[in-house]
């Protein structure tokens, strides 16, 4: 089994351009943690190892359980690494196309709650996607962490990188074209993105998987409506062409913001069609029954 400093790596959870992501196991505390380790390749490069280092110490500074928290960094072979909190569960990538209507909105709101918190730290993700969006199944009710801060904006503009930061299918139009900078609203648009992937399967514009439509900010798009589909209300398709609009100042101003419109809006699944509750006559006659059966049985026991 392979070492790393103390740590014994068993599983391999994920791998990106950069840095791979290892399951292991700490001997000292007797607990299972995630390691992350630089690539070979980017070892060697100054940059990349300052952003890779300045990452652990965000998570570590954002004291949050909607975050995953970092407990040791270290280095060996000249390779760096930090150690971070195992969080049991998997990730949202894993729940795309296996969740009912008011599950996946109560994750989207949950991965929103979550992004609200680096914001309110000052950070913007820029690369919130299923897969760095971690499901903790030791809470009641599951809760949804952020992870994997390689991305987020200050971080890239400490290391000097220029390079376009993200993943194209989540990206927001003015991330994506660099037309004038972004904030969080940005982060609120790759939210909107998951939320229309965990209720339908697919991503929203297309099957090429691109959320970005056009550089043009005027420009507009056609949404496909889901909701009557998933007997959802219609103001869940009201919201996701808001938050999934070209021009930031059309969306949500928060992640909290909407987090708070997909429960309001969508937590109470509609009526199947042809189905509707009882009628106020129906409830009155059932109560004067009941009344009318408790008066008769209190006399006979008379």
């Amino acid at each position: 089994m392979q070492k790393l400093g103390r740590y014994l790596l068993e599983e391999r959870l994920g791998a990106g351009s950069f840095a791979t992501v290892w399951k292991a196991y700490d001997p000292e505390l007797d607990t299972d943690v995630a390691v992350k380790v630089l690539a070979d390749n980017w070892a060697s490069n100054a940059d990349v190892r300052q952003r890779f280092l300045t990452e652990a110490r965000l998570l570590r500074r954002i004291s949050s359980p909607r975050v995953v928290r970092v407990h040791d960094v270290g280095v060996q072979h000249d390779r760096p690494y930090f150690v971070m909190d195992y969080v049991r569960g998997g990730t949202l990538a894993e729940k795309i196309g296996h969740c009912g209507p008011a599950e996946a909105l109560q994750f989207a709101a949950e991965a929103a709650h979550a992004v609200q918190v680096l914001h309110d730290a000052g950070v913007v993700h820029r690369d919130i996607k299923p897969s760095n969006l971690l499901l903790d199944t030791d809470r009641t009710p599951t809760a949804v962490l952020v992870a994997d801060l390689g991305s987020a904006k200050h971080l890239a503009d400490a290391s000097g990188l220029t390079v376009t930061a993200g993943t194209p299918a989540y990206m927001a139009p003015e991330q994506a074209f660099q037309t004038g900078g972004f904030d969080g609203r940005a982060d609120v648009y790759a939210l909107a993105v998951v939320t229309f992937e965990l209720l339908t399967g697919r991503k929203p514009f297309g099957p090429a998987g691109r959320a970005i439509p056009t550089r043009e900010p005027g420009a507009t798009r056609s949404l496909p409506a889901i909701s009557g589909d998933l007997g959802l209300p219609g103001g869940i398709d009201a919201l996701l062409r808001a938050a999934l609009s070209v021009a930031p100042e059309d969306r949500p101003r928060t992640a909290q913001a909407f987090a708070d419109a997909l429960l309001s809006r969508g937590t109470r699944e509609a009526a199947p069609a042809g189905r509707s509750g009882p009628s106020r006559l129906v409830v009155w006659l059932a109560a004067v029954a009941v009344f009318l059966v408790t008066t008769l049985l209190t006399w006979w026991a008379r």
